[in-house]
């Protein structure tokens, strides 16, 4: 193999292998100054898209174990990989994608699994992570309060028990 190939692929395979996520887009019709601020927008929550041969990133998988998505892999392609937030980078493409009506969800690999296009736009679609962990910390105490409020109806049955008669 060509040398310079084999640094492409081995740059490849570190940033899928030090990545939770891969997420493959369809760029087709994409301008320059669009892509390049999809790209911006994807740095700022942590995420980093690229582009490469379809077969050079087919090669990068297949050595970093991960699934195999070459049916996937034809056309117009790019890759996004990120440090951890797999959600921001998700909203992102999609608002990326209402706003251009260009880029469109190919498939995602989320933790060695893969993920169809409906399934990694869906979890763009969530709420961010503040708001899910405010709704289950209100969940979590709605519970601890429901527990303390039966405690105290029993303990103020108790107190309001009539004394028993010593006969």
């Amino acid at each position: 193999m060509n040398p310079d190939k084999r640094i492409i692929i081995d740059g490849l395979f570190e940033r899928v292998n030090n990545s939770p996520f891969l997420i493959v887009i369809d760029y087709t019709g994409i301008t320059v100054p669009e892509f390049t601020g999809m790209r911006a927008s994807l740095s700022d929550c942590g995420a980093s898209c690229h582009v490469a041969k379809n077969n050079f990133m087919r090669t990068a998988l297949s050595e970093a174990g991960l699934p195999d998505i070459g049916e996937h892999l034809s056309g117009q392609t790019a890759f996004i990989t990120g440090n951890s937030d797999v959600c921001a980078a998700a909203k992102v493409v999609n608002t990326f994608a209402k706003a251009s009506k260009k880029a469109a969800y190919k498939v995602a690999i989320l933790d060695g699994a893969v993920l169809s296009a409906s399934e990694i736009q869906a979890i763009g679609d969530l709420p961010p992570r503040e708001a899910l962990l405010a709704k289950l910390l209100g969940t979590i105490n709605a519970a601890g309060s429901a527990l303390a409020r039966v405690i105290q109806a029993y303990v103020d049955k108790q107190g309001e028990a009539p004394a028993e008669s010593a006969e």
